[in-house]
C-alpha cells in the first residue's frame, strides 16, 4: 500500500518495477518507480512535475525526485537499445505498459491498496526462482542481455536460474550483431551494478554461456582465461573506497596482459580512476608474483606515483592485505621509510636538477632495503 500526496491525487498511479519485485522477494527496496495511466503530459506539468526529457515520457516528482513515467508502448525501429518508437497516450493501459518489460519478475503493477497486477505470472515465477521474459519482444532490446546476467549475479543466492526459453534468446541476441550497437557507457553500467552483486563471476559466466563476451569482452572470450579472471576477482577488498565493484572488475583484468587491459579500457570508455586503479593492481599481483626486493618494491611504489599520491599506495596495501597478508606490514614499513627520505634535507647537502632525482632514489632504495632487512630479521 501507498498514499498518494497532493500531486498524485486523481491520476491512476501504479507501484511498478524494482520495487515491486524486490518487496515481493523481501530484498532491500532503494528506488521507486511510478507508472501513470490515463493522464498526457499537459497533466503532468500542470501538477508541477518535472519532464527528464522532451520527448520522453517520464516526469519527476518535484518534491521526491522519483520517476513517473506515463504508460507507454514501444516498437523497435532502429539497432540498440534506444531504436524504440515510443507510444505514450491516455488510451495505453497499464497491461499494455507492462508488456514491455523484460522479465516477469519486473512487469508487476501494485496499486495504492497494495493490489497486484501480473498478467505474466510474475510472482509465479519469483516462486520457482525463474528469470523468465515476458515475450518475443524481448529479443528487441540488445541491453537485456546483459540486464538479465545482472539480475542472475544478484539473485543466484536465492536459487534463482535463467528459463532456458530466455537463456535461447539471449542466444539469439548474441548472435544477432545487435549487442555490438549498445553505447559503451550502457555497457560499463550494466557491467558495474553486475560487479556490485552478490554473485558477480554469475554475470560472465552467463554471457559466456550466450555467446555474449566476444562482442565488449574478447579478452575474456577463453575459457581458461575466463576461469583464472573470476577466481582473481573473488580476492578483492569489501572498501567503500575504491568500491567493492571497481576492486572487481581490476581484479578481473589483473589476469590480462597490459595491451589487453588497456583495449578493454579503451571499448568500455572506462572511467579513468577504474582505468587506474586497474593498472595499479596488475602492479600489485606481478609484485606478489615473485620474491621481495628492494628494486622490485620501489619500483612499484614509483609506478603507483606514491610520493604525489599516498593513497594509491594505500589502496594497493589493502589488497596485499587480501592476496599475501604476511607482507602487508613488510610493504607498509618499506613505504614508510622510502617517504621518510627528505628531498629538503639533500636539497640542503647541495644536490640539483638530475643529481638530485638520482640521491633521492638511491636513498630510498636504500631506506626501503633496510626495512626489508630489518623486517626479514624480525
Amino acid at each position: 500500500m501507498f498514499q498518494q500526496d497532493a500531486l498524485t491525487q486523481g491520476l491512476s498511479v501504479y507501484r511498478v518495477g524494482g520495487a515491486v519485485r524486490d518487496a515481493l522477494l523481501g530484498w532491500p527496496v532503494v528506488d521507486y518507480d511510478w507508472v501513470v495511466v490515463g493522464a498526457t503530459p499537459d497533466d503532468m506539468r500542470q501538477r508541477g512535475f518535472k519532464p527528464v526529457g522532451r520527448d520522453f515520457p517520464v516526469f519527476l516528482h518535484p518534491h521526491t525526485s522519483e520517476e513517473y513515467a506515463l504508460a507507454r508502448t514501444e516498437r523497435k525501429s532502429g539497432h540498440g537499445y534506444g531504436g524504440f518508437e515510443v507510444y505514450a497516450s491516455p488510451d495505453v493501459t497499464l497491461e499494455e505498459d507492462l508488456s514491455r518489460r523484460d522479465l516477469t519478475i519486473n512487469a508487476i503493477a501494485q496499486g495504492p491498496e497494495g493490489e497486484l497486477t501480473d498478467p505474466f505470472h510474475g510472482q509465479q515465477d519469483i516462486r520457482q526462482r525463474l528469470l523468465r521474459h515476458v515475450s518475443p519482444a524481448f529479443s528487441e532490446d540488445p541491453l537485456r542481455v546483459l540486464r538479465t546476467a545482472r539480475f542472475l549475479a544478484r539473485y543466484a543466492h536465492l536459487g534463482f536460474t535463467i528459463a532456458p526459453d530466455t537463456h535461447a534468446l539471449m542466444r539469439h541476441v548474441s548472435g544477432s550483431g545487435e549487442l555490438g550497437h549498445l553505447a559503451a557507457e550502457r555497457v560499463w553500467v550494466e557491467t558495474e551494478k553486475a560487479l556490485g552483486e552478490p554473485n558477480p563471476e554469475r554475470y560472465f559466466t552467463t554471457l559466456n554461456e550466450c555467446q555474449a563476451l566476444a562482442t565488449w569482452w574478447p579478452e575474456l572470450d577463453d575459457d581458461d582465461t575466463l576461469a583464472a579472471a573470476l577466481d582473481a576477482l573473488a580476492s578483492a577488498p569489501e572498501t567503500s573506497s575504491p568500491a567493492l565493484a571497481h576492486w572487481r572488475y581490476a581484479l578481473l583484468v589483473s589476469v590480462l596482459s597490459d595491451e589487453q587491459r588497456d583495449a578493454l579500457a579503451g571499448r568500455l570508455r572506462l572511467p579513468n580512476a577504474v582505468a587506474q586503479l586497474a593498472r595499479h593492481t596488475a602492479l600489485t599481483t606481478a609484485l606478489l608474483d615473485a620474491p621481495l626486493n628492494d628494486e622490485r618494491v620501489l619500483h612499484w611504489l614509483e609506478r603507483l606515483d606514491g610520493w604525489r599520491k599516498p593513497a594509491q599506495v594505500a589502496a594497493q596495501l589493502q589488497l596485499v592485505g587480501r592476496l599475501a597478508p604476511e607482507y602487508q606490514a613488510l610493504l607498509e614499513a618499506a613505504w614508510q621509510a622510502a617517504q621518510a627520505v627528505s628531498p629538503q634535507a639533500l636539497l640542503g647537502e647541495g644536490y640539483r636538477g638530475a643529481a638530485l632525482g638520482d640521491a633521492l632514489r638511491q636513498y630510498r632504495q636504500r631506506a626501503v632495503a633496510g626495512a626489508l632487512g630489518e623486517r626479514a630479521s624480525h
